[in-house]
C-alpha cells in the first residue's frame, strides 16, 4: 500500500523546521528564566497543577471561553479554527492508526489520509471517520469564512479596530487562509475521481466533477495543500501565530507560579510570543477611544518588543490602568512588561535620595500615610485623622509633614533603583515604629507598599480600615437620604482585586447606584501619573468621558478611593466627587450635621486645587 508521494515534502520540510526553531528557542527561554522559577517548573511538573494546566489549555487555547466572554461570534470564530483543526488532527490519527492495525506510521500521513486512501470501503469504521471529518472540516471552514469577514468588517465582531499585520504575520496569515479551503479543495476533487468522503465532500466532489477535469485538478489541488502548511509552519515562529504553540507553554508556567520579575527573563519571551494580537484590547483602551491615540495601545507595544524595536514614547504613553490586562484573554501580564522597559528606557542613578533624613516614628499600634496625592487634596488627610481620633486608635501619621514619597511614581517612570533607595529608608522608619497595621488613602501607595517593601505587617487601604472601624463599632455613622456612584481606582481594584469593602463602606452610609463600566471594567480618571507622555487636553477628555459614564444615573455624589482621581473629577464633574474618608468622617454620629455637610464646599475644592497648582 502506498505510503509516500512527492507532494508531502512542503509539509513534512515545514514541520521539521517549526519543530526545529521551536525547541531552539524555547530552551533558550527556559534557561533565562530567574533559579527561583526553574525550581518552581521542575516542582510544578509533577504536582496537580499540570492537571489545572491541562484544563486551561482546553478551555482557553482550544474553546476560547475568554474570547466568547467579549464577543460570542468572536469567540466562535476563534474556537472554530483552534478546536477544529485540533480535532481534524486528533482524528485524523486516530483513523490511521486503526486502518493501520496501530503501527506507526510518518506524520504526514494522518493528514493527507484521503489521497492515500480516497476510498477504503474495507476499512469498518469508514463511513463514521468520513462522517466525522467532513463535520470537522465544515466547522474549520466557517471559522475561516468568518476571519475573511472581520478583516472586512471588525464591527461585527465587537471590535472597532483590528491590528496591524507584520511581513510575518502576513505570510503566515495567507497561508492560514488558504489550508482549510485547499484541504476542502484537494479532498472533493479525490472524491470525484474515486469516491469516498461524506456529506460534504461527497457532493462537492459530484458538484465539481461535472463542471471541471477533476482527474487532472486533484493532485495539484494536494500539492497546493502542502504547500499552503509548509509556508504556515516556516512562518509561524516569526509571526502573531507564534502564541499557538507558545501559549500552552505559558498556560503551564504560570500554574507552576512562575511570573515577571523587575527585570525580563525568559519568561518574558514566553508572554510576548503568547500575544496573538487579536486586537480585543485596542478598544479598552482609553486612550484610543478617549484621546485619538492609536499606536501606542499594548498590542502595539508587545509587537514592538518582541522584534526589539525601542519606541520610548510606545513604553511611556500608557495609563498603566490594567484595562488591557483585565480583557487580555491569554492573560498577559502586560504592566509588568511596560515597567521593564521603562527601566530600559530611562536613565539610572544611584545615590539620588541619600540626602532623605531618616525620621524616627514613635512606636505606634497603628500607622497612617496619606500619600503625595493626598497632601495635594487635604480634606482627605483631615477627614482620615479626625475618624482615626473619633475611635481612639493609637495611630501616627507617617508623613504628616508631607516630606515621604513611597516611591511607585518612580517605579511607574521606570527609575527603579531610586526607588529602592526611597523603599529601604521607609522600610526601616515604618519597622521600627512597631506599629502592626499601616493604613493608607493612596492605592498607589497600597499596591507598592503591599508588592515592593516586604513588610512584616499588615498593609490595608483606607476603605478596608473604615469597614473595620464600621462593623467593629468603633466608629458610629448615619445613613443619608442620598445617591452616591462608587468609581473603581485602577490601582486599588484591577491593580489590587478590592472591589466590594469601598462599596459595603458607601452603602452603609447613602444610597448606591451601579456604573455601566465598573469593578474589572472601572475606566480609568485620566489623571494616571504612569502616563509621562498624554497631552492636558487628552487627559481631560478621558475624565469627562468616563464622568458620562459614572454619572449617567445622575447620583448626588461620587465616591472614589484615589486621591488622584478625585483631583482629576473635581475638574469638570457635575456632581460633588469625595473621597470615601470624606463620606465617612462626614457621617460620624458624633456631628450634628449632616444631609448638608454632604453638599459640596466650592471653597474646599478651590482650594485644594490652588494647592496642586503651587505644587
Amino acid at each position: 500500500m502506498e505510503k509516500f508521494d512527492l507532494f508531502v515534502l512542503p509539509f513534512t520540510i515545514g514541520l521539521a523546521m517549526l519543530v526545529t526553531v521551536l525547541l531552539v528557542k524555547y530552551i533558550s527561554w527556559i534557561k533565562q528564566l530567574a533559579p527561583c522559577d526553574k525550581t518552581k517548573l521542575r516542582k510544578g511538573f509533577i504536582s496537580n497543577k499540570t492537571l489545572q494546566a491541562l484544563k486551561e489549555v482546553l478551555y482557553e487555547s482550544l474553546l476560547h471561553r475568554k474570547i466568547f466572554r467579549v464577543n460570542p461570534l468572536l469567540g466562535y470564530m476563534h474556537m472554530s479554527l483552534a478546536f477544529g483543526w485540533f480535532l481534524l488532527i486528533a482524528v485524523g490519527n486516530l483513523e490511521s492508526r486503526m486502518f493501520y492495525d496501530g503501527h506507526m506510521s510518518p506524520p504526514y500521513l494522518p493528514i493527507f489520509f484521503r489521497f492515500f486512501n480516497p476510498n477504503p470501503e474495507n476499512f469498518a469504521y469508514h463511513t463514521v471517520f468520513a462522517f466525522t471529518m467532513d463535520l470537522i472540516l465544515a466547522v474549520v471552514l466557517s471559522g475561516v469564512l468568518l476571519a475573511w469577514f472581520k478583516r472586512v468588517y471588525s464591527r461585527m465582531f465587537g471590535m472597532k479596530k483590528t491590528t496591524q499585520l507584520h511581513l510575518g504575520d502576513k505570510l503566515a496569515l495567507t497561508s492560514l487562509w488558504l489550508i482549510f479551503p485547499l484541504r476542502f479543495i484537494a479532498e472533493s476533487f479525490t472524491s470525484a475521481n474515486s469516491g469516498g468522503g461524506h456529506f460534504l465532500t461527497l457532493n462537492a466532489g459530484a458538484f465539481f466533477g461535472s463542471i471541471l477535469p477533476t482527474e487532472y485538478l486533484a493532485y495539484p489541488a494536494w500539492w497546493a495543500y502542502s504547500l499552503s502548511l509548509g509556508l504556515f509552519f516556516i512562518a509561524l515562529p516569526y509571526s502573531r501565530y507564534m502564541h499557538i504553540p507558545t501559549e500552552v507553554f505559558l498556560i503551564f508556567l504560570r500554574k507552576y507560579g512562575v511570573s515577571e520579575k523587575v527585570n525580563a527573563t525568559g519568561y518574558t519571551q514566553f508572554e510576548l510570543n503568547s500575544c496573538s494580537r487579536c486586537g480585543v484590547c485596542i478598544d479598552k483602551c482609553q486612550l484610543a477611544s478617549s484621546a485619538g491615540i492609536n499606536n501606542v495601545q499594548s498590542v502595539y507595544y508587545l509587537k514592538n518588543q518582541r522584534y526589539n524595536e525601542p519606541n520610548n514614547d510606545l513604553a511611556l504613553n500608557c495609563l498603566m490602568c490594567g484595562r488591557c490586562d483585565s480583557i487580555c484573554p491569554v492573560g498577559i501580564d502586560i504592566k509588568s512588561i511596560r515597567a521593564n522597559g521603562r527601566k530600559q528606557a530611562v536613565a539610572q542613578k544611584s545615590g539620588v535620595y541619600q540626602y532623605v533624613p531618616q525620621n524616627y516614628i514613635s512606636r505606634t499600634e497603628v500607622l497612617y500615610f496619606g500619600g503625595c496625592m493626598t497632601h495635594l487634596q487635604p480634606s482627605i488627610k483631615k477627614s482620615m485623622v479626625d475618624i482615626l481620633k473619633t475611635a481612639s486608635v493609637n495611630f501616627r501619621f507617617l508623613d504628616e509633614d508631607g516630606s515621604i514619597c513611597c516611591g511607585r511614581p518612580l517605579m511607574l517612570a521606570g527609575k527603579v533603583d531610586q526607588a529602592r533607595e526611597l523603599i529601604e529608608k521607609n522600610k526601616k522608619m515604618i519597622e521600627d515604629s512597631g506599629a502592626k497595621v499601616l493604613v493608607t488613602s493612596c492605592p498607589i501607595c497600597y499596591k507598592v507598599f503591599r508588592e515592593e517593601y516586604d513588610l512584616s505587617i499588615e498593609v490595608v487601604h483606607h476603605s478596608e480600615y473604615l469597614l473595620k472601624l464600621i462593623d467593629e463599632k468603633l466608629i458610629s455613622v448615619n445613613k443619608q437620604s442620598l445617591s452616591a456612584v462608587y468609581h473603581d481606582p485602577c490601582e486599588l481594584g484591577r491593580g489590587s482585586g478590592i472591589y466590594d469593602q469601598p462599596r459595603q463602606v458607601v452603602s452603609s452610609l447613602v444610597n448606591l447606584k451601579t456604573a455601566a463600566s465598573e469593578k474589572e471594567e472601572a475606566l480609568c480618571c485620566g489623571g494616571s501619573l504612569a502616563n509621562l507622555k498624554i497631552a492636558p487636553d487628552k487627559r481631560r477628555k478621558i475624565a469627562s468621558d468616563a464622568l458620562k459614564v459614572l454619572t449617567a444615573s445622575e447620583p448626588d455624589m461620587l465616591i472614589t478611593g484615589c486621591p488622584l482621581c478625585k483631583k482629576t473629577f473635581n475638574q469638570s464633574s457635575p456632581v460633588q466627587v469625595l473621597d470615601i474618608a470624606e463620606l465617612v468622617s462626614k457621617s460620624l454620629v458624633k456631628k450634628d450635621y449632616y444631609v448638608h455637610n454632604l453638599k459640596l464646599d466650592k471653597s474646599m475644592v478651590k482650594q485644594e486645587e490652588e494647592v496642586f497648582v503651587a505644587e
